[in-house]
């Protein structure tokens, strides 16, 4: 991956997206990283995993949800039982 500053990028916008469909281009200002320039390739993969990501944590939670209310129904509610209300 290489590095350009700000100014840099401006000045050669054109060259950094052709040089972005074959890698990554970081962009810094007064020496902070603060953009990149990727492919509209590499752009879909990132926000296609982060949507299987974002997914697979919400089925996570439903299962877990489910299995605590099947204990729930089973069991009871040990609040029920013990509560100082």
């Amino acid at each position: 991956m290489i590095t350009v500053t700000s100014v840099e990028a401006q000045s050669r916008f054109g060259e950094l997206i052709d040089r972005a469909q074959r890698e990554p281009i970081e962009v810094t200002r007064r020496g902070r990283t603060v953009a990149y320039v990727v492919s509209e390739h590499e752009m879909r993969e990132l926000t296609d995993r982060k949507h299987r990501e974002e997914t697979d944590k919400t089925l996570t939670l439903a299962k877990t949800l489910a299995a605590w209310n099947e204990f729930g129904s089973r069991h009871g509610s040990f609040a029920d039982e013990h509560s100082t209300l």
